[in-house]
């Protein structure tokens, strides 16, 4: 009978004493429970005892999560957390260093259990464990056991970070900053400080200013991936805890991904956008202030920090953890969040300082051609030359101030167009020049184009988004590259303009070149390639017909056509449907056609009727007039019996067309014109035909193939085999309708090792 469902069947285990397996009622109150097991023990004062499970971190066991235990459970009986935790923190003051090691080793594996940490809480275990570290009289085995054990009662969130003490951090960021350093107390201390910043603003703050950069870089650059990860982790808490003031100014003369002055070109920009005259998009920039910890990320791009990640640590011989990428995301996130401003910000048609960039803009496109016709000029045609060649620039107005106070991109859109024009003009030029010579509704609108695709990039990109608290999908190419941004604009404008051409676009397709394009984009971006070049690779290699062929396949592995028992489901069925094709060919051959015979000019100016016969053994046929009904069969005077055929010819090979000129007309014969050859006596005879279709010619070429008993191998047989599949599919999986098909049939289970219940029909029951 099998046991009530509260009642699960365990095992009780105690030191130097015979296991119990015991029935345990979860009905009935867990201290009852334990006093039995004491009993059968012979122990007394069962209060003083409590149940833990025996495997994982020993957690005791509550009236909370008793649910757990499950039939065959293994449990031991230990000490009460309340006594446990007393004896521990006794412990902790013994003199003895052993003694300590050894109380702090056990401490550390009770530690993550929440009842016993509790415990230890309530009777000032933390402030116990914090003198200790803050002492720093053992620097090796003890201190990293202590802080071991600190952060796993912390992390039970009982206790605000906040209420540490300043001696306490500045104690834990000297244990960081120490050159000779157990390797093991080094990423607890730094772990310790990241929980901190997270945590507490004002002592994230402290943090900041005690810690200084230079030494978590010394930790990025050694060999210990945990102290790397570490070390990366608080980096980018002190990022996180940066005001968005402070991470502006700190980016403004060292930018890697494309965030800093007003092109967003760097150290690059052209003397009206001089970085050293503190100029930003026409609002100058505030002068950095002395604390270093405002300059964090122009300091650690200045001291070659992108590469050294880009290099030795996503390019290291060692895995990438879990926790680096995200460190990582997050480093990428924070950089591309700085693009936001740009974005959100719409241009101002009166700021003299982005009217000249404008201007540089149309300048740098139409620079010679501007200065020729330009020439002696009134102002008023100048205006007009002006706002001519900014539509042929591709501003949808032609004033383009109004096409960039739209928010998103806003500036930022602006930013590219000149990043574009200034790194790589003479494909800007191209671009430019190439679409203006083209007829009106082909051309690609540069400015348009650009303007969508900077906010294309930057929702694929979640510029501006917060950061995640478990995303890892950073892009390794944004650390192998300066100017990450814009250079990635530079690709993608000009894939953009290749698209176009493939696609053969007007400006009604305007959406749908973008809508391709932001498919060739997040496709190539999901492959993380390792650099730019690779980007510029893979994403040239993904044409519109391969856009195009991967949604087919897509949709049919949604629709599950292209799972493995679909696709044997198909074989299957290919035999019969394929017969079915047949027997239509050969019922098209019955009903006949009307044909038009060739004359010596070429001229098709007599008709003449074919058809089989209804027994497929004779192929009839004869001349008609013109406008007259198809004749009957008894009235068609020539016959050709089909066991006289020999082959069929298509094309070229037919002798009616061959050797004749290659004209456009003659092209088209060829492609409609087939024959079939026969004895006629001792020599070879043609039959030929000009089918007056594309249809026909694949009707009569497969009929004629089937007669033969050769292949029907027309397009016109693909597409009905492949409509007629997709639709017998349909029908023999609609009692499938939602349920999942596996990819591999169920496994066959081994035959039995007798037989013996097998009913012997032979034997007759008395």
């Amino acid at each position: 009978m099998a046991p009530p469902r509260n009642v699960v069947k365990i095992a009780v285990q105690k030191p130097d004493a015979i296991p119990q397996l015991i029935r345990l009622d979860q009905a009935k109150p867990l201290a009852a429970v334990v006093k039995e097991v004491c009993d059968a023990w012979s122990l007394s004062h069962s209060e003083r005892y409590a149940l833990q499970f025996a495997d994982g971190h020993r957690r005791y066991i509550t009236e909370n999560n008793r649910t757990e235990i499950k039939n065959g459970s293994i449990l031991c009986l230990s000490t009460a957390p309340d006594l446990e935790a007393e004896r521990l923190l006794s412990g902790l003051q013994s003199g003895s260093r052993e003694r300590r090691r050894e109380t702090l080793q056990h401490l550390v594996l009770l530690a993550p259990d929440v009842t016993f940490a509790q415990e230890v809480i309530s009777r000032d275990g933390l402030q116990r464990l914090g003198t200790i570290i803050e002492d720093g009289d053992d620097l090796g085995e003890v201190l990293t056991l202590t802080l071991r054990a600190f952060l796993e009662l912390m992390e039970h969130g009982m206790v605000s970070w906040e209420t540490l003490s300043i001696p306490f951090i500045r104690k834990v960021v000297s244990y960081v900053n120490m050159n000779l350093m157990d390797a093991s107390v080094q990423p607890l201390a730094l772990r310790l400080l990241e929980s901190v910043t997270l945590s507490s603003p004002a002592l994230g703050q402290l943090v900041k200013s005690e810690v200084p950069l230079d030494r978590l870089l010394v930790h990025l650059q050694v060999m210990n991936q945990q102290l790397q990860t570490k070390a990366m982790a608080l980096l980018t808490a002190l990022l996180q805890g940066a005001s968005p003031t402070e991470r502006k100014v700190s980016v403004l003369s060292g930018d890697w991904m494309g965030v800093g002055t007003g092109t967003g070109a760097g150290s690059h920009c052209a003397p009206s956008w001089d970085c050293r005259m503190g100029v930003h998009g026409g609002v100058k920039s505030p002068k950095p202030p002395s604390h270093l910890s405002q300059h964090m990320l122009d300091y650690l791009w200045q001291r070659n920090l992108r590469q050294f990640i880009y290099k030795n640590i996503i390019h290291s011989a060692t895995p990438l953890g879990d926790e680096m990428a995200h460190h990582l995301y997050v480093l990428q996130a924070l950089t591309l969040g700085l693009l936001e401003p740009r974005m959100r910000t719409p241009l101002d048609p009166y700021s003299p300082e982005q009217r000249e960039q404008l201007q540089a803009l149309r300048q740098a496109a139409f620079e010679s051609e501007g200065e020729s016709l330009g020439a002696g000029l009134s102002a008023d045609r100048r205006r007009s030359l002006c706002a001519r060649e900014f539509r042929k620039l591709g501003f949808s107005n032609s004033n383009p101030a109004q096409d960039l106070e739209r928010v998103p991109p806003g500036l930022l859109a602006l930013d590219n167009m000149l990043y574009f024009s200034r790194h790589a003009p003479s494909a800007y030029s191209r671009f430019v020049l190439e679409n203006s010579s083209r007829e009106d509704k082909h051309e690609c609108p540069f400015a348009r184009s650009s303007i969508q695709l900077t906010v294309l990039l930057c929702e694929l990109l979640r510029v501006g988004e917060p950061c995640s608290e478990t995303a890892q999908d950073f892009s390794p190419m944004f650390f192998g590259q300066d100017q990450s941004f814009h250079e990635l604009f530079c690709v993608s404008i000009q894939l953009l303009n290749k698209t176009w051409k493939e696609m053969r676009a007007t400006q009604e397709d305007f959406d749908k070149v973008m809508q391709v394009v932001r498919e060739q984009l997040a496709r190539t971006l999901a492959l993380k390639p390792s650099s730019l070049e690779l980007f510029r690779t893979k994403v040239n290699a993904l044409p519109y017909g391969e856009v195009l062929r991967l949604r087919q396949t897509e949709r049919l592995h949604q629709e599950g056509t292209l799972a493995p028992p679909i696709l044997e489901l198909r074989e299957k069925l290919k035999p019969e449907l394929m017969g079915l094709i047949r027997q239509q060919r050969l019922l098209r051959l019955c009903e006949g056609t009307l044909f038009r015979k060739i004359s010596s000019r070429r001229r098709q100016d007599k008709l003449w009727f074919c058809c089989l016969s209804p027994n497929h053994k004779v192929l009839q046929y004869g001349d008609v007039e013109e406008g007259a009904s198809p004749p009957t069969l008894e009235s068609l005077p020539e016959q050709l019996p089909v066991a006289d055929i020999k082959a069929l010819l298509t094309g070229k090979d037919c002798p009616h067309v061959r050797e004749k000129g290659s004209g456009k007309q003659n092209k088209d014969l060829y492609e409609l014109a087939f024959s079939v050859s026969y004895d006629h006596g001792e020599e070879e005879a043609y039959l030929n035909f000009i089918a007056p279709s594309k249809r026909e010619f694949h009707l009569w070429t497969d009929g004629l193939s089937a007669l033969l008993g050769s292949p029907m191998g027309s397009e016109q047989t693909r597409l009905d085999l492949e409509q007629l599949l997709t639709m017998e599919t349909k029908l023999r999986l609609l009692e499938l309708e939602n349920v999942p098909i596996p990819e591999q049939p169920p496994p066959i289970p081994p035959p039995p090792t007798n037989f013996n219940f097998c009913y012997d029909c032979s034997i007759t029951e008395p």
